[in-house]
């Protein structure tokens, strides 16, 4: 294949979004709040929130397939409008760089990358056990669910049924985890806003694909929870 034909493939993958990795973090101000996207494992969270005024706003997320230039799947939970879950959507994608333009929640503003979602623990994760009284206590997969979805400095837990679009609450902001010491540093927290700016830590490790994360959780609580990536 000479050198013509292989330009010409790139240029053809290029303008047809082939080429398109928005997995990751995003983040883009709007006038009276901050909104961060993540895109991973196929899934995507969308959340709204104002950190000065320790505001939560809302949060929208779904299945997500990106190719060919354009982003769609199927809607999960939506705390503005809760009939449109379980709805397909659509919507085209144009990356440049480290500015992505995706007109979600109606607004057309670029996204900026925040990261690339290159973390041992990034990815879309579903609690699958909690101990009790000592004896893990499996939790079997259901249309309501938890799910935690990391990119590589940014999480974001929900609380969801995604048959009857029920929502349960859910809380985010960035992370670090090191040396199997797993951070929290909470921005947006649905159910308590008294939490936002506190910083929760726990003992994590992978081990044959699941998440062990043990601790104390923000009502103070002893907690050992399973998880597990969808």
């Amino acid at each position: 294949m000479n050198k013509f034909i292989l330009f010409s493939l790139l240029v053809l993958n290029l303008s047809l979004g082939f080429s398109q990795n928005i997995t990751g973090a995003w983040t883009r101000n709007l006038d009276t709040a901050v909104q961060y996207l993540t895109v991973v494992d196929n899934y995507f969270t969308v959340a709204t929130f104002n950190l000065q005024e320790k505001k939560f706003i809302s949060t929208r997320g779904g299945t997500a397939v990106v190719e060919k230039g354009k982003m769609s799947g199927t809607i999960e939970f939506n705390t503005v409008d809760r009939t449109e879950v379980k709805s397909s959507y659509g919507y085209e994608v144009k990356l440049k760089e480290n500015t992505l333009v995706l007109p979600l929640e109606g607004n057309s503003k670029k996204w900026l990358r925040v990261d690339e979602a290159n973390q041992a623990l990034a990815g879309n994760w579903s609690i699958t056990g909690r101990e009790q009284a000592g004896v893990m206590t499996p939790i079997k997969p259901a249309a309501r669910k938890t799910i935690k979805i990391l990119s590589g400095t940014r999480f974001q837990w929900a609380a969801i049924n995604m048959e009857t679009g029920e929502f349960f609450g859910t809380g985010g902001g960035h992370y670090t985890f090191k040396d199997g010491a797993y951070t929290e540093h909470i921005e947006f927290f649905s159910r308590d806003a008294s939490r936002v700016g506190t910083s929760l830590s726990f003992k994590a490790e992978i081990n044959n694909g699941e998440w062990h994360h043990s601790g104390l959780s923000s009502k103070g609580e002893k907690i050992h929870e399973v998880w597990r990536r969808l």
